[in-house]
C-alpha cells in the first residue's frame, strides 16, 4: 500500500488510522491495537505521519522516525477546525490528516527522550513544592487553633514553630495533637530531603551541559530556569524569530488589530506557564537589585521603572531575557553583558 500521508489519532490501547494517496483520496481507514502499531508502519513505504501533540506523541514520533517515516506533530487547537460533524476517533484521524496537508500549518518539534526526562524532573519538583506549601499551611492552621502562631511566613518559620510547640510542655497542646505534629514534622523533613536531592540533580545537569552554562550568564536566569528552558525548547531554531519564541512563552501582548490599526492589549499568557513563571521570578529578582548598578541594562531598567509600574517592568525584562535565550540557543552565541 502506497500512502502519501497518514493521520493517527493516538490513545492508550486503540489507535485510529486515516491514510490518503497521492490524489488525496482516503484509501486506508482502520483501527490498530497498541501491539500492532509498529508492525503496521514497518510494512509501509516511508510517508508523512501526522499526530496531535499529546501524551505519548513524542514517543511514537521517535519510534516512527526510526522506521523512516516523516513525523509531524500538530497542536490540538490547530486540528479542531478540521473536525467534521460529530467527534469520534475516525473523524479525529481524518481531521489530523487534513490539517497536515495545509502548507502553512505550524508543527511541534519532536522532543528527545533526554528532553522529556529533564521535563519530568522539573514537573516532579514543582509538584513537591506545591505539596510542601500545602503541608506548611496545614501545620500553621492546625497550630493556630491552639493559639500557637508565628508572625513570619515560610518553611523555616513553620519548622521553628512546630519545634517550639513540641518543646513547650505547658502550651496546652493535647497529647494526641503532639503525636500528629510529630508526624507532620517528619513529613515536612522528608519533603525537604527530596527537594534537596532534585536540586542537586539540577545543579549537576547545569554543570554538564554547556548550553545551560551559557544561559546562566544572563541576569535573572539560574540553573533551574536554564535547565527547564533547555529541556522544553531544545533546538531554538524551530522558532523563526525571537518574538515567536517569546510568544510561545506567553510574554507578548494580545493583539486586536483591524483596518490597518494596531491595537495591543495585556500580556496574553498563552504559552508555557512554568517557563514564563521562572522567567518572571528571575526578572523580579534582577529589578530588586538594579538601583545600585550603572551598566546599560540596569540603567534601562531604572528608566523603565520611572515611567511604568514594577509589574510591567518585570514582564518587559522577562520578555527581553526570553529573546536573549533564543539568540543563545539558536545561534550558539555567548551572552555579552556589555
Amino acid at each position: 500500500m502506497k500512502l502519501k500521508r497518514i493521520g493517527v489519532d493516538l490513545a492508550k490501547q486503540v489507535f485510529q488510522i486515516h491514510g490518503v494517496d497521492s490524489h488525496e483520496q482516503a484509501v486506508c481507514r482502520k483501527q490498530l491495537k497498541r501491539s500492532q502499531m509498529l508492525d503496521f508502519f514497518r510494512q509501509l513505504e516511508p510517508c508523512t505521519v501526522a499526530m496531535e501533540a499529546c501524551g505519548s506523541s513524542h514517543y511514537w514520533a521517535r519510534e516512527l522516525r526510526v522506521l523512516g517515516h516523516e513525523v509531524r506533530l500538530i497542536a490540538p487547537q490547530f486540528v479542531k477546525p478540521y473536525v467534521k460533524s460529530g467527534k469520534n476517533d475516525a473523524n479525529d484521524a481524518e481531521a489530523i490528516c487534513e490539517a497536515a496537508s495545509r502548507p502553512n500549518m505550524r508543527y511541534v518539534e519532536v522532543k528527545s527522550a533526554e528532553q522529556q526526562a529533564g521535563q519530568a524532573l522539573h514537573r516532579i519538583r514543582s509538584r513537591l513544592i506545591r505539596a510542601r506549601t500545602a503541608l506548611v499551611n496545614e501545620i500553621r492552621g492546625l497550630l493556630g487553633e491552639f493559639g500557637l502562631v508565628e508572625s513570619r511566613h515560610g518553611v523555616a518559620a513553620t519548622r521553628r514553630l512546630a519545634q517550639a510547640a513540641l518543646a513547650d510542655a505547658e502550651n496546652g497542646l493535647p497529647g494526641q495533637m503532639r503525636g500528629l505534629l510529630v508526624e507532620l514534622q517528619g513529613e515536612l523533613v522528608e519533603h525537604e530531603a527530596r527537594l534537596s536531592r532534585l536540586d542537586e540533580t539540577i545543579q549537576r545537569q547545569a554543570r554538564e551541559d554547556e548550553r545551560v552554562e551559557r544561559l546562566m550568564l544572563v541576569e535573572g536566569i539560574g540553573p533551574i530556569t536554564a535547565t527547564a528552558l533547555v529541556s522544553a525548547v531544545g533546538d531554538a531554531r524551530q522558532f523563526r524569530s525571537a518574538r515567536q519564541f517569546a510568544a510561545r512563552l506567553g510574554l507578548v501582548p494580545r493583539q486586536h488589530s483591524s483596518g490597518g490599526k494596531e491595537q495591543l492589549g495585556p500580556i496574553n499568557k498563552r504559552g508555557d506557564t512554568y517557563l514564563r513563571t521562572l522567567l518572571v521570578h528571575g526578572a523580579r529578582a534582577v529589578l530588586r537589585h538594579c538601583q545600585d548598578k550603572a551598566d546599560r541594562r540596569s540603567q534601562w531598567l531604572q528608566r523603565l521603572l520611572c515611567r511604568r509600574n514594577p509589574n510591567i517592568a518585570t514582564v518587559a525584562l522577562a520578555n527581553k531575557n526570553a529573546r536573549i535565550v533564543w539568540a543563545i540557543l539558536s545561534r550558539g552565541d555567548c551572552y555579552q553583558p556589555g
